[in-house]
């Protein structure tokens, strides 16, 4: 009856449209009254508990590093490099456009930040350059999406945060299938536009490019490197790169001011008020839960009803598919990860791998109405009507869905540099 009440309870405020801190704390003071020890101050204590770790800090200072690089010319410099690479491929202007967004994903850890920095600069380029405006805006919108599996990833710390998984093990498995998305979409991208001309390539315009984007180009060398040779964990990497892209934008390439900073600090200062609230909440309902054993319990009437660990992946992809069209990555991680991670692991998968088939999951719908972030986002910046942006995202969903139903066969592709699948 009492869960019954819970399920009541979040359905109503749900259709009074209340905002989802409302609805998490609502739950958290549910929970505690009837479920804990019946003080509401205990909530804020699981609150603090929630928020009392480290690795929280590398959230807002990967956002301040995205925030930093976007500020200077490190998208331009990045793009003129992958230009120079692949302008003698069919569609290599496309290809650059997808390289690009995978470099700069390995900056930011943010979609709309990877899709806001290239595609301003990429999308006028491939109009002009006779690429089809439809597949254009295609393209910037899904290579966006690149920045929540490149690691290193926002959403993957949120997942590692709540789940209590290594987020050093996620970052290293996100590059796989990080991989095999940019793979598709250049491949992709060079198949649908081969009849356009190509132009000859030039090793002395490629060294150019790399003298003058050699330092951006570091950035996730730096990171990436860091993170896998185990010299810094996740939070001692944001905070290295976050010093490493001001030494570079302020000192060397001289293209923002220290007075500027100032600007990218309160833009961050704004998401962590709207994100950490969330985050304290649900890691507090999460302990809770966590007491009572609910996820055990689920995992028992699970079983009883689903017996193939490739009829739960299945269902799992179905059931975050449909989310993601509703709600933003965020909010699915917080509310579904602490609940389905340990019903993956029931079905013999790794909770790391799971948790990218989660994100690589959630990362479509930044492309699929009504709730997608990219469509909403590019909507806005490039000037373009709703319909037609979901239109031109049809083709690289269904590349995303491949790609998808291949991770999820295959987790080897992400637990490889793991260790889990050699």
């Amino acid at each position: 009856m009492t869960a019954l009440l819970l399920v009541a309870l979040v359905l109503a405020l749900l259709v009074l449209r209340q905002p989802l801190l409302v609805i998490l704390t609502c739950a958290v003071a549910f929970v505690h009254t009837f479920w804990g020890a019946g003080r509401l101050e205990y909530v804020v204590e699981d609150m603090w508990v929630a928020l009392d770790k480290d690795v929280i800090l590398a959230i807002p200072m990967f956002v301040l590093c995205g925030g930093v690089m976007t500020k200077g010319a490190t998208a331009r410099r990045l793009i003129d490099i992958a230009a120079a690479a692949t302008q003698h491929l069919p569609g290599g202007l496309a290809v650059a456009c997808v390289m690009s967004c995978g470099i700069f994903a390995a900056i930011s850890g943010s979609s709309i930040v990877t899709m806001l920095a290239v595609g301003s600069v990429m999308l006028p380029a491939l109009m002009n350059n006779g690429y089809p405006g439809r597949f254009s805006l295609g393209l910037v919108m899904a290579g966006g999406t690149l920045g929540i599996v490149i690691p290193p990833s926002v959403p993957l710390i949120i997942y590692g945060l709540v789940t209590e998984t290594s987020i050093t093990d996620l970052f290293i498995a996100g590059i796989g299938p990080g991989i095999l998305l940019l793979t598709v979409f250049a491949g992709y991208s060079m198949w649908v536009n081969r009849h356009l001309p190509t132009k000859p390539f030039s090793m002395a315009q490629l060294l150019q490019a790399l003298r003058r984007g050699v330092w951006a180009l570091m950035m996730p060398v730096i990171l990436l490197g860091g993170i896998y040779t185990g010299w810094f964990s996740a939070t001692e990497a944001a905070a290295v790169g976050l010093l490493y892209a001001l030494l570079v934008e302020i000192f060397i390439h001289r293209e923002m001011r220290l007075p500027e900073f100032g600007s990218v600090m309160l833009e961050a200062a704004k998401l962590g008020g709207t994100f950490f609230p969330l985050l304290a909440a649900a890691m507090s309902l999460n302990l809770v839960l966590t007491e009572h054993r609910v996820p055990e319990a689920m995992v028992q009437w699970a079983q009883q009803y689903i017996h193939s660990p490739l009829a739960f992946m299945l269902i799992v992809n179905a059931l975050l598919l449909a989310v993601g069209c509703l709600v933003t990555t965020g909010e699915a991680i917080l509310i579904l990860a602490p609940l389905l991670a340990p019903l993956a692991v029931a079905y013999g998968y790794d909770p790391v791998a799971f948790g990218v088939i989660m994100i690589v999951n959630l990362e479509i719908g930044f492309l699929t109405p009504p709730v997608g972030l990219n469509l909403m986002v590019a909507m806005s910046a490039f000037k373009q009507k709703f319909g037609d942006l979901v239109v031109a995202a049809v083709p690289w969903i269904l590349l995303m869905l491949a790609c998808l139903a291949l991770v999820s066969w295959q987790p080897w592709i992400a637990m490889y540099l793991v260790g889990g699948g050699a």
